[in-house]
């Protein structure tokens, strides 16, 4: 006799492809098809919330055999989408972090910028000839550190950040330098990107950063009447214009790897379809990455209301040409899905948010460990420095409290896994606490992950070359860092 078996509703979510029924298995993040009496099964169990032997025998006798039911049941039960209890531990328990594989350190170069975009939201940011530039004393600890706290990893990531990091090109040069010989002498490999305005960009310094294999993104917002609206000069004139002729010339001469743009998506310039077309097909970038603003501190950036969903909504139709390109094995470059498609396809698991405080840390010109690059200058605590090393009891209490997911809505959320509860900075800049969820977009992003697990059936069902082609190479290649 069967004992009472009851639903767990999160853990399961399905999604609609077709006439394809898909089980989204969130504690794994896998996907799985259900068949006619599964999904009928399923049903069921997700209408009463509880059923014991009967109940099933009495809904599905006559329907299907035994067997077929039985099975069916018996994988929800291996799933743990039922069982005999429904109040079980949600989320495993979040772990005691003691180690810090360092892979990453991104440092924080020039707190100046020779650009006065309004929606920055750098708070350490100062003009060029105010700007706080990193030493090579402090650079060379922070190369230091991540050899050392990274020693187990073949390879290390080294990001150069701003204000504008070409401003301080010396530096950079200086800490490249360094970083070969000592990856030389230790057996290790170190792969270097920055993320540039482009303005000071020529072709001396991009046949260096060409040379040194620089993972490039180029801060741009699309055509010139989008991206002029905020890309400013300190002066406040437009930037387009040559934003656009140093990229081209950048696109021109740079081979060694693709080059991406970061596009900022605030209130009133949110149709990413046109930006789109333009960035890849009249500029040429290998792909674009949108990132909207929610907490900006002037509120006049923030995309809010019925235009963030508008927002989500074009970035389903942008998406929808993504779908049609990779069934014809083309890569769009768009750079948002192709992420969360990473994701599915790989069966990533999120227990944080992202790298920031176990992979990657932040190191300002005092030498100051940030959570990542977006708190320099903040006020949010530091985590050690590169004299004294990395402050592991407070960063470690700080990231336990980040997984301890209990008496959120993260909790039995269904992309709790894929989301983890959204950026630290952009928690602190809405809520003034990092640990606090990004509540104000949740509906959005579980109809967004819903589209992704469509889009990616839709792909692997009738071409899924295309993810030999265009998303297993990816990662299993060098990982490329460039932070926006």
């Amino acid at each position: 006799m069967m004992n009472t078996l009851r639903f767990i509703p999160h853990n399961a979510h399905t999604v609609q492809v077709g006439e394809r029924r898909v089980l989204f298995h969130i504690p794994t993040t896998g996907l799985f098809d259900l068949d006619e009496v599964g999904a009928a099964v399923f049903d069921l169990f997700q209408e009463r919330g509880e059923l014991g032997e009967h109940d099933i025998r009495e809904r599905f006798e006559g329907r299907y055999t035994p067997a077929a039911v039985v099975d069916a049941v018996q994988d929800l039960i291996d799933l743990r989408i039922v069982g005999p209890d429904a109040k079980g531990p949600i989320n495993p328990v979040p772990p005691k972090i003691k180690d810090y594989p360092l892979s990453t350190i991104v440092l924080n170069v020039n707190t100046g910028c020779n650009l006065g975009c309004t929606y920055c939201y750098k708070e350490d940011l100062t003009t060029p000839a105010q700007g706080a530039k990193m030493d090579f004393e402090t650079a060379r600890k922070s190369v230091d550190l991540l050899l050392r706290e990274g020693a187990a990893r073949e390879r290390i990531n080294i990001v150069f950040f701003g204000g504008e990091p070409l401003t301080n090109l010396p530096l950079i040069k200086q800490v490249v330098d360094y970083a070969e010989q000592r990856c030389a002498v230790l057996g290790k490999s170190a792969d270097f990107s920055l993320t540039t305005n482009a303005t000071l960009l020529t072709e001396d310094n991009v046949d260096y950063l060409n040379a040194h294999r620089f993972g490039i993104s180029v801060s741009i917002d699309g055509p010139r009447a989008m991206h002029d609206r905020h890309r400013l000069t300190v002066g406040g004139k437009g930037t387009y214009d040559l934003v656009s002729r140093k990229t081209r010339m950048l696109l021109e001469r740079y081979n060694a790897r693709p080059v991406g743009a970061r596009v900022t998506i605030t209130a009133g310039n949110i149709d990413v379809v046109s930006i789109h077309q333009h960035l890849i097909d009249e500029i040429g970038f290998f792909e674009v990455g949108y990132a909207p603003v929610t907490a900006n501190s002037m509120d006049l950036f923030n995309l809010k209301g019925l235009e963030l969903k508008q927002f989500f909504d074009n970035l389903k139709t942008l998406g929808q040409t993504y779908v049609e390109a990779a069934l014809e094995g083309r890569n769009t470059g768009f750079s948002n899905l192709h992420q969360l498609l990473s994701d599915l396809h790989q069966g990533n698991r999120k227990t944080l948010p992202c790298g920031a405080g176990v992979g990657l840390l932040a190191v300002d010109n005092n030498g100051e460990l940030n959570l990542c690059h977006r708190f320099t200058g903040s006020d949010l605590p530091t985590y050690g420095n590169v004299d004294d090393g990395i402050d592991k009891p407070n960063l470690g209490a700080f990231l336990e409290a980040a997984a301890d997911r209990s008496g959120t809505g993260c909790e039995t959320c269904r992309i709790r896994n894929l989301c983890a509860g959204g950026c630290y900075h952009e928690s602190y800049a809405h809520y003034t606490d990092p640990l606090h969820p990004t509540y104000q977009y949740c509906d959005l992003m579980r109809d967004w992950v819903d589209f992704g697990i469509q889009a990616y059936r839709r792909i692997l069902d009738r071409n899924p070359a295309f993810f030999a082609q265009h998303i297993t190479p990816r990662s299993a290649s060098h990982e490329t860092f460039t932070v926006s």
